[in-house]
Protein backbone atom coordinates (compact mmCIF):
# COMPACT_ATOMS: atom_id res chain seq x y z
CA UNK A 1 0.00 0.00 0.00
CA UNK A 2 2.82 2.13 0.84
CA UNK A 3 4.50 1.73 -2.79
CA UNK A 4 1.40 2.47 -4.36
CA UNK A 5 1.01 5.52 -2.10
CA UNK A 6 4.31 6.79 -2.92
CA UNK A 7 3.79 6.02 -7.02
CA UNK A 8 0.13 8.24 -6.82
CA UNK A 9 2.33 10.78 -4.82
CA UNK A 10 4.85 10.61 -7.30
CA UNK A 11 3.07 11.15 -10.45
CA UNK A 12 0.79 13.75 -8.68
CA UNK A 13 4.00 15.98 -8.32
CA UNK A 14 5.45 15.33 -11.74
CA UNK A 15 2.20 16.40 -13.17
CA UNK A 16 2.59 19.81 -10.81
CA UNK A 17 6.47 19.89 -12.09
CA UNK A 18 5.39 19.79 -15.74
CA UNK A 19 2.84 22.45 -15.39
CA UNK A 20 5.54 24.45 -13.79
CA UNK A 21 7.86 23.97 -16.83
CA UNK A 22 5.42 24.80 -19.16
CA UNK A 23 4.36 28.20 -17.81
CA UNK A 24 7.93 29.47 -16.99
CA UNK A 25 8.10 28.68 -20.95
CA UNK A 26 5.34 30.10 -21.37
CA UNK A 27 5.76 33.22 -19.71
CA UNK A 28 8.99 33.95 -21.21
CA UNK A 29 8.05 33.84 -24.35
CA UNK A 30 4.89 35.88 -23.87
CA UNK A 31 7.29 38.45 -22.44
CA UNK A 32 10.02 38.65 -24.93
CA UNK A 33 7.88 39.06 -29.01
CA UNK A 34 5.96 42.25 -26.66
CA UNK A 35 8.81 43.75 -26.21
CA UNK A 36 9.34 46.21 -29.69
CA UNK A 37 5.51 47.43 -28.09
CA UNK A 38 6.88 47.62 -24.57
CA UNK A 39 9.48 50.04 -25.81
CA UNK A 40 7.41 52.18 -27.69
CA UNK A 41 4.95 52.32 -24.82
CA UNK A 42 7.69 53.37 -22.39
CA UNK A 43 8.47 55.66 -24.84
CA UNK A 44 12.96 54.93 -25.43
CA UNK A 45 15.10 53.78 -28.70
CA UNK A 46 16.04 50.30 -29.12
CA UNK A 47 19.66 51.40 -27.75
CA UNK A 48 17.79 52.47 -24.16
CA UNK A 49 16.15 49.29 -24.62
CA UNK A 50 18.89 47.05 -24.96
CA UNK A 51 20.67 48.75 -21.40
CA UNK A 52 17.59 48.23 -19.43
CA UNK A 53 17.27 44.34 -20.74
CA UNK A 54 21.40 44.36 -19.59
CA UNK A 55 20.41 45.46 -16.13
CA UNK A 56 17.58 43.58 -15.75
CA UNK A 57 19.35 40.60 -16.71
CA UNK A 58 22.06 41.49 -13.57
CA UNK A 59 19.16 40.40 -11.57
CA UNK A 60 19.57 36.37 -12.81
CA UNK A 61 23.21 36.80 -11.90
CA UNK A 62 22.57 37.78 -8.36
CA UNK A 63 19.66 35.30 -7.80
CA UNK A 64 22.10 33.00 -8.76
CA UNK A 65 24.49 33.35 -5.93
CA UNK A 66 21.45 32.93 -3.56
CA UNK A 67 19.05 30.38 -4.98
CA UNK A 68 20.33 27.23 -4.33
CA UNK A 69 21.54 28.44 -0.59
CA UNK A 70 17.76 29.32 0.13
CA UNK A 71 16.65 26.24 -2.06
CA UNK A 72 18.55 24.26 0.71
CA UNK A 73 17.86 26.39 3.29
CA UNK A 74 13.69 26.00 3.49
CA UNK A 75 13.32 23.71 0.70
CA UNK A 76 12.47 23.70 -2.96
CA UNK A 77 8.60 23.92 -2.36
CA UNK A 78 8.49 26.37 -0.49
CA UNK A 79 10.83 28.12 -2.76
CA UNK A 80 8.70 27.69 -5.68
CA UNK A 81 5.37 28.69 -4.20
CA UNK A 82 6.69 31.86 -2.64
CA UNK A 83 8.99 32.78 -6.26
CA UNK A 84 6.40 32.26 -8.25
CA UNK A 85 4.17 34.66 -6.25
CA UNK A 86 6.77 37.10 -6.32
CA UNK A 87 7.50 36.35 -9.76
CA UNK A 88 3.91 36.70 -11.13
CA UNK A 89 3.05 40.06 -9.52
CA UNK A 90 5.34 41.67 -11.75
CA UNK A 91 4.18 40.85 -15.15
CA UNK A 92 1.01 43.10 -14.90
CA UNK A 93 4.02 45.84 -13.87
CA UNK A 94 5.55 45.05 -16.95
CA UNK A 95 2.60 45.40 -18.81
CA UNK A 96 1.70 48.80 -17.64
CA UNK A 97 4.96 49.82 -17.23
CA UNK A 98 5.62 53.94 -18.92
CA UNK A 99 8.95 55.07 -17.62
CA UNK A 100 12.46 52.90 -17.92
CA UNK A 101 13.00 52.88 -14.44
CA UNK A 102 9.36 51.17 -13.84
CA UNK A 103 10.20 48.92 -16.58
CA UNK A 104 13.44 48.11 -15.36
CA UNK A 105 12.56 47.51 -11.61
CA UNK A 106 9.67 44.95 -12.87
CA UNK A 107 12.18 43.01 -15.43
CA UNK A 108 14.54 42.65 -12.58
CA UNK A 109 11.90 41.69 -9.82
CA UNK A 110 10.31 38.95 -12.67
CA UNK A 111 14.19 37.43 -13.42
CA UNK A 112 15.61 37.60 -9.69
CA UNK A 113 12.79 35.51 -8.22
CA UNK A 114 12.51 33.29 -11.96
CA UNK A 115 15.83 32.28 -10.91
CA UNK A 116 14.37 30.95 -7.87
CA UNK A 117 11.77 29.05 -9.96
CA UNK A 118 13.96 27.34 -11.94
CA UNK A 119 16.34 25.75 -9.29
CA UNK A 120 13.44 24.63 -7.23
CA UNK A 121 11.59 23.03 -10.03
CA UNK A 122 14.88 21.12 -11.32
CA UNK A 123 15.67 20.07 -7.84
CA UNK A 124 11.78 17.81 -7.55
CA UNK A 125 12.40 17.28 -11.68
CA UNK A 126 15.87 15.80 -10.79
CA UNK A 127 14.17 14.00 -7.31
CA UNK A 128 11.34 12.30 -9.54
CA UNK A 129 13.87 11.29 -12.25
CA UNK A 130 16.06 9.55 -10.03
CA UNK A 131 13.08 7.41 -9.03
CA UNK A 132 11.96 6.30 -12.43
CA UNK A 133 13.62 3.24 -14.72
CA UNK A 134 13.49 6.01 -17.47
CA UNK A 135 14.70 9.62 -16.49
CA UNK A 136 12.21 12.63 -17.33
CA UNK A 137 14.37 15.49 -17.01
CA UNK A 138 14.68 15.84 -20.41
CA UNK A 139 11.33 15.74 -21.40
CA UNK A 140 10.55 18.39 -18.41
CA UNK A 141 12.83 21.11 -19.91
CA UNK A 142 11.17 19.92 -23.49
CA UNK A 143 7.62 21.17 -22.07
CA UNK A 144 9.58 24.86 -20.90
CA UNK A 145 10.30 24.62 -25.01
CA UNK A 146 6.71 23.46 -25.64
CA UNK A 147 5.47 26.40 -23.42
CA UNK A 148 8.28 28.91 -25.56
CA UNK A 149 6.37 27.73 -28.94
CA UNK A 150 2.69 27.98 -27.25
CA UNK A 151 2.95 31.21 -25.90
CA UNK A 152 4.72 32.54 -28.83
CA UNK A 153 2.14 31.79 -31.16
CA UNK A 154 -0.29 33.10 -28.62
CA UNK A 155 1.19 36.54 -28.46
CA UNK A 156 1.69 36.68 -31.76
CA UNK A 157 -2.50 35.98 -32.60
CA UNK A 158 -3.16 38.25 -29.36
CA UNK A 159 -0.69 40.94 -30.69
CA UNK A 160 -2.79 40.73 -34.66
CA UNK A 161 -5.80 41.04 -33.34
CA UNK A 162 -4.78 43.89 -31.45
CA UNK A 163 -4.80 43.45 -27.68
CA UNK A 164 -2.59 45.36 -25.75
CA UNK A 165 0.28 44.80 -23.78
CA UNK A 166 -1.25 45.54 -20.31
CA UNK A 167 -4.49 43.14 -21.21
CA UNK A 168 -2.26 40.15 -21.70
CA UNK A 169 0.00 40.69 -19.23
CA UNK A 170 -2.76 40.89 -16.58
CA UNK A 171 -4.46 37.55 -18.02
CA UNK A 172 -1.29 35.95 -18.34
CA UNK A 173 -0.58 36.67 -14.47
CA UNK A 174 -3.92 35.47 -13.77
CA UNK A 175 -3.86 32.39 -15.25
CA UNK A 176 -0.38 31.82 -13.90
CA UNK A 177 -2.36 31.90 -10.36
CA UNK A 178 -4.51 29.31 -11.45
CA UNK A 179 -1.44 27.41 -12.77
CA UNK A 180 -0.11 27.76 -9.19
CA UNK A 181 -3.09 26.67 -7.53
CA UNK A 182 -2.93 23.47 -9.07
CA UNK A 183 0.96 22.81 -8.82
CA UNK A 184 1.55 23.58 -5.33
CA UNK A 185 -0.50 21.00 -3.73
CA UNK A 186 0.91 18.16 -5.29
CA UNK A 187 4.78 18.90 -5.47
CA UNK A 188 6.71 16.88 -3.16
CA UNK A 189 7.02 18.67 0.25
CA UNK A 190 10.22 17.10 1.52
CA UNK A 191 13.72 16.98 -0.34
CA UNK A 192 15.71 13.71 0.40
CA UNK A 193 19.90 13.60 -0.42
CA UNK A 194 20.61 12.39 -3.96
CA UNK A 195 21.97 9.21 -4.34
CA UNK A 196 24.67 9.64 -7.12
CA UNK A 197 24.60 6.85 -9.67
CA UNK A 198 28.20 5.50 -10.54
CA UNK A 199 28.75 7.57 -13.84
CA UNK A 200 27.76 10.59 -13.03
CA UNK A 201 29.44 10.09 -9.25
CA UNK A 202 32.60 10.21 -11.67
CA UNK A 203 31.90 13.76 -13.02
CA UNK A 204 30.76 14.61 -9.30
CA UNK A 205 33.50 13.38 -7.18
CA UNK A 206 34.13 15.76 -4.64
CA UNK A 207 37.83 16.43 -5.92
CA UNK A 208 39.72 19.84 -4.36
CA UNK A 209 42.28 22.17 -5.40
CA UNK A 210 43.07 24.19 -2.45
CA UNK A 211 39.23 25.15 -1.36
CA UNK A 212 38.01 25.37 -4.49
CA UNK A 213 35.72 22.37 -5.61
CA UNK A 214 36.59 21.20 -9.07
CA UNK A 215 33.08 19.63 -9.58
CA UNK A 216 31.53 23.09 -8.72
CA UNK A 217 33.81 24.74 -11.51
CA UNK A 218 33.03 22.15 -13.65
CA UNK A 219 29.22 22.96 -13.11
CA UNK A 220 30.31 26.48 -13.60
CA UNK A 221 32.05 25.68 -17.11
CA UNK A 222 29.44 23.75 -18.03
CA UNK A 223 26.65 26.35 -17.21
CA UNK A 224 28.52 28.84 -19.32
CA UNK A 225 29.22 26.71 -22.23
CA UNK A 226 25.52 25.63 -22.48
CA UNK A 227 24.29 29.37 -22.45
CA UNK A 228 26.73 30.88 -24.73
CA UNK A 229 26.02 27.82 -27.51
CA UNK A 230 21.94 28.39 -26.95
CA UNK A 231 21.82 32.08 -26.94
CA UNK A 232 24.02 32.21 -29.91
CA UNK A 233 22.30 30.15 -31.40
CA UNK A 234 19.03 31.49 -30.69
CA UNK A 235 19.69 34.93 -30.65
CA UNK A 236 21.71 35.73 -33.81
CA UNK A 237 20.84 32.89 -36.14
CA UNK A 238 18.18 35.37 -38.41
CA UNK A 239 21.03 37.71 -38.57
CA UNK A 240 23.04 34.55 -40.02
CA UNK A 241 20.58 34.23 -42.61
CA UNK A 242 19.61 37.64 -43.50
CA UNK A 243 23.10 39.66 -42.87
CA UNK A 244 25.44 37.66 -44.07
CA UNK A 245 23.62 35.50 -46.52
CA UNK A 246 20.53 37.82 -48.10
CA UNK A 247 18.08 36.04 -46.61
CA UNK A 248 14.11 37.82 -46.62
CA UNK A 249 13.10 38.29 -43.87
CA UNK A 250 10.42 35.55 -43.93
CA UNK A 251 13.26 33.09 -44.62
CA UNK A 252 15.28 34.44 -42.11
CA UNK A 253 13.18 33.73 -39.28
CA UNK A 254 13.35 29.54 -39.99
CA UNK A 255 16.76 29.52 -38.74
CA UNK A 256 15.52 30.50 -35.41
CA UNK A 257 12.44 28.15 -35.73
CA UNK A 258 14.65 25.29 -37.17
CA UNK A 259 16.84 25.82 -33.46
CA UNK A 260 14.12 25.86 -31.75
CA UNK A 261 12.31 22.96 -33.21
CA UNK A 262 15.41 21.09 -33.04
CA UNK A 263 15.70 21.35 -29.53
CA UNK A 264 11.83 20.41 -28.58
CA UNK A 265 12.69 17.14 -30.27
CA UNK A 266 15.77 16.56 -28.68
CA UNK A 267 14.41 17.16 -25.85
CA UNK A 268 11.39 15.35 -25.80
CA UNK A 269 13.48 12.40 -27.09
CA UNK A 270 16.69 12.58 -25.23
CA UNK A 271 15.45 10.49 -22.12
CA UNK A 272 15.40 7.25 -24.00
CA UNK A 273 18.77 8.06 -25.47
CA UNK A 274 20.53 8.05 -22.24
CA UNK A 275 19.43 5.20 -21.06
CA UNK A 276 20.70 3.54 -23.61
CA UNK A 277 24.30 5.33 -23.50
CA UNK A 278 24.30 7.29 -19.93
CA UNK A 279 24.33 10.78 -19.22
CA UNK A 280 28.18 11.00 -19.50
CA UNK A 281 28.31 9.81 -23.35
CA UNK A 282 24.89 11.53 -24.40
CA UNK A 283 26.46 14.78 -23.60
CA UNK A 284 29.40 13.81 -25.35
CA UNK A 285 27.55 12.63 -27.94
CA UNK A 286 25.65 16.08 -28.28
CA UNK A 287 28.64 18.04 -28.69
CA UNK A 288 30.02 16.46 -31.62
CA UNK A 289 26.05 16.73 -33.33
CA UNK A 290 26.39 20.43 -32.22
CA UNK A 291 30.31 21.26 -33.95
CA UNK A 292 28.46 19.50 -36.94
CA UNK A 293 25.22 21.75 -36.68
CA UNK A 294 27.82 24.67 -36.04
CA UNK A 295 29.78 24.17 -38.92
CA UNK A 296 27.01 24.08 -41.50
CA UNK A 297 25.01 26.69 -40.07
CA UNK A 298 27.79 29.56 -39.35
CA UNK A 299 30.64 28.37 -42.11
CA UNK A 300 28.24 27.32 -44.85
CA UNK A 301 27.45 30.37 -47.28
CA UNK A 302 23.70 28.45 -48.46
CA UNK A 303 20.88 29.00 -46.34
CA UNK A 304 19.25 25.66 -47.33
CA UNK A 305 22.23 24.16 -45.59
CA UNK A 306 22.55 26.62 -42.79
CA UNK A 307 18.71 25.95 -41.91
CA UNK A 308 19.73 22.44 -41.66
CA UNK A 309 22.71 23.19 -39.63
CA UNK A 310 20.86 25.23 -37.11
CA UNK A 311 18.14 22.33 -37.05
CA UNK A 312 21.02 19.91 -36.05
CA UNK A 313 22.82 22.08 -33.36
CA UNK A 314 19.49 22.58 -32.02
CA UNK A 315 19.22 18.78 -31.49
CA UNK A 316 22.68 18.53 -30.04
CA UNK A 317 22.16 21.77 -27.31
CA UNK A 318 18.82 20.18 -26.54
CA UNK A 319 20.19 18.12 -23.55
CA UNK A 320 22.96 20.20 -22.39
CA UNK A 321 20.87 21.91 -19.68
CA UNK A 322 19.15 19.06 -18.44
CA UNK A 323 22.07 17.45 -17.72
CA UNK A 324 23.70 20.08 -15.63
CA UNK A 325 20.66 20.98 -13.92
CA UNK A 326 20.66 17.43 -13.24
CA UNK A 327 24.26 16.97 -12.30
CA UNK A 328 23.78 20.32 -9.95
CA UNK A 329 20.09 18.89 -7.90
CA UNK A 330 22.07 15.81 -7.31
CA UNK A 331 25.61 17.08 -6.42
CA UNK A 332 26.32 15.91 -3.10
CA UNK A 333 24.96 18.40 -0.01
CA UNK A 334 21.56 19.54 0.98
CA UNK A 335 19.41 19.52 -2.19
CA UNK A 336 19.86 22.73 -4.30
CA UNK A 337 23.15 23.59 -2.58
CA UNK A 338 25.34 21.95 -6.14
CA UNK A 339 23.97 25.33 -8.02
CA UNK A 340 25.17 28.33 -6.85
CA UNK A 341 28.53 27.63 -9.65
CA UNK A 342 26.64 26.82 -12.39
CA UNK A 343 23.96 29.81 -12.07
CA UNK A 344 26.67 32.13 -11.90
CA UNK A 345 28.28 30.46 -14.68
CA UNK A 346 24.89 30.53 -16.78
CA UNK A 347 23.66 33.48 -16.12
CA UNK A 348 27.22 35.45 -16.36
CA UNK A 349 27.50 34.13 -19.72
CA UNK A 350 23.89 35.19 -20.74
CA UNK A 351 25.21 38.91 -20.29
CA UNK A 352 28.90 38.59 -21.71
CA UNK A 353 27.79 36.54 -24.81
CA UNK A 354 25.26 39.14 -27.11
CA UNK A 355 27.86 41.95 -26.26
CA UNK A 356 30.70 40.28 -27.47
CA UNK A 357 29.01 38.43 -30.76
CA UNK A 358 27.60 41.96 -31.27
CA UNK A 359 31.06 43.62 -31.27
CA UNK A 360 32.47 41.22 -33.55
CA UNK A 361 29.31 41.17 -35.98
CA UNK A 362 30.14 44.77 -35.87
CA UNK A 363 33.50 45.12 -36.91
CA UNK A 364 34.56 44.86 -40.20
CA UNK A 365 36.67 42.02 -40.02
CA UNK A 366 33.83 38.97 -39.51
CA UNK A 367 30.69 38.14 -40.49
CA UNK A 368 27.46 37.08 -38.21
CA UNK A 369 28.52 33.71 -38.74
CA UNK A 370 31.91 33.97 -38.24
CA UNK A 371 31.17 35.69 -34.69
CA UNK A 372 29.28 33.72 -33.73
CA UNK A 373 31.36 30.40 -34.51
CA UNK A 374 34.36 32.34 -32.88
CA UNK A 375 32.19 32.44 -29.88
CA UNK A 376 30.48 28.86 -30.38
CA UNK A 377 33.14 26.51 -31.20
CA UNK A 378 35.13 26.71 -28.25
CA UNK A 379 32.05 26.22 -25.95
CA UNK A 380 31.12 23.19 -27.19
CA UNK A 381 34.91 22.23 -26.79
CA UNK A 382 35.11 23.23 -23.44
CA UNK A 383 31.73 21.29 -22.83
CA UNK A 384 33.33 18.32 -24.07
CA UNK A 385 36.32 18.85 -21.64
CA UNK A 386 34.02 18.70 -18.67
CA UNK A 387 32.75 15.02 -19.48
CA UNK A 388 36.41 14.21 -19.16
CA UNK A 389 36.96 14.87 -15.42
CA UNK A 390 37.70 11.94 -12.99
CA UNK A 391 37.99 11.77 -9.70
Amino acid sequence: MSAMHDEAVDRRALKSVGVQFFANGATYATIIPRLPEIRDQVGISIGALGLVLTVASVASLIGSAFAGRVTASIGSRRVMIYGAVMSIGFLPIIGFATSPVVLAVALFGWLFFDIFIDVAMNVQGSALSARRHTPVMNRLHGLWSLGTIAGGVLTVVLLRAGVSTEVQMTAVALVLVGSLLFVAPGLLHRDEAPELDDEVAVIEGRTHLGRVDIAALLLAVGGAAAMTVEITNGDWSSFRLGDDLGAAPGVAGLAFLAFTGGMTIGRLSGDWVQVRVGPVQLIRISTGVMAVGAVLAMLVSSVPVAIVGFLVGGLGTSVLFPQLYDRAARAPGPPGSGFAFMLVGQRGAGVVTPLFVGALANSSTFGVGQAMAIVVLPSILAMFLTTLARR
